[in-house]
């Protein structure tokens, strides 16, 4: 009588585990440390050197002039953006128009405002009174007295403008990175033209044009200082240096005005950062079946970022 036994096959040994170790990099280190060392020395230097004057620097940073200027900046500021976006968005209406007139003023706009320095605008801004007293329209004369007296209008104005033709090409990119597709299919479901640039267009364009548009207003911001050359020494930047004149301490007050600066433009960035993650989300559509015939119609395919909804009836 024989007697079988069941043989198992071996199972084959585990490998041993890899440990992979990290390649180091003493360069890096070595590179850190002397970045640190010299960002160290230059804080010390900069803390001990009397020519910095800490003393004045402290006494101005919170005072009241400096704050009503600071106030004064960021009126500019919005007042010249507001005018920048609604000139802007006019400006690439009439850059995309079919109108050759329209393509034609828009683009000298362009090429004027974008090709000369800001400063040099600003200078003939200030000029402004000594070109035009009046304007005669024909069946009357409007007197610019009151507005070229204004410096606060006239630097305004002339940010507002210089702003206004860089929105044109930021809000004219951000409308063309819409699909043509896009537009034909609201054509298709019978939306107006507002319509579609409101439901359709400005919500996918507005994820291009918001981040370059946060840009440009902090650095409008800073190119609110240039208003010097109007001139208007009301905002931040002419004050300090009003102030720094009387002390006869530039370097303090100029410490001042660019503490102020980077004060406003952090918070600017911060909102930007949170606009941004705003905008950021998802453009896709959720269309009923007769509004899918209707696209399919228009396109001929359905975009992949559309969703087919079936709705009771």
């Amino acid at each position: 009588m024989t007697t079988s036994t069941n043989s198992r096959p071996e199972r084959p040994e585990r490998p041993e585990r890899i440990e992979a170790k990290p390649l180091r990099h003493p360069g890096r280190w070595v590179l850190a440390a002397v970045v640190i060392a010299l960002f160290a020395w230059f804080i010390i230097g900069a803390a001990t050197n009397p020519a910095y004057g800490w003393d004045t620097y402290f006494t101005y940073l919170f005072d009241t002039r400096i704050a009503v200027a600071a106030l004064h900046t960021i009126a500019i500021t919005i007042l010249a953006m507001v005018i920048g976006v609604v000139g802007g968005v006019l400006l690439a209406v009439m850059r995309m128009s079919d109108n050759p007139v329209f393509k034609a003023v828009a683009w000298v706009f362009l090429w004027v405002f974008r090709g000369t320095p800001v400063y040099v605008q600003l200078m003939f801004w200030g000029l402004i009174g000594a070109l035009y007293q009046s304007i005669n329209v024909g069946f009357a004369e409007i007197s610019l007295e009151g507005l070229t007296s204004s410096a606060f209008m006239l630097a305004v104005i002339g940010l507002g403008l210089n702003e206004a033709a860089y929105m044109a090409e930021i809000v004219r990119s951000g409308v063309s990175s819409v699909p043509e597709g896009q537009i034909e299919a609201s054509k298709a479901l019978g939306m107006s033209w507002g319509k579609t640039m409101r439901r359709t267009v400005l919500p996918q364009a507005m994820r291009i044009i918001i981040p370059p548009t946060g840009n440009e207003f902090i650095s409008l911001l800073k190119t609110s200082s240039l208003v010097v050359a109007i001139p208007y020494t009301a905002e931040l930047y002419g004050r300090s240096m009003d102030i720094a004149a009387a002390l006869f301490e530039p370097v303090p007050m100029l410490l001042v005005a660019a503490t102020w600066y980077l004060a406003i433009t952090s918070i600017l960035m911060v909102g930007q950062h949170y606009l941004e993650k705003h905008f950021e989300k998802g453009a896709t559509r959720e269309l009923t079946a007769r509004q899918l015939a209707s696209l399919a119609d228009a396109e001929g395919t359905v975009p992949s970022n559309v969703t087919i909804v079936e709705r009771n009836k």
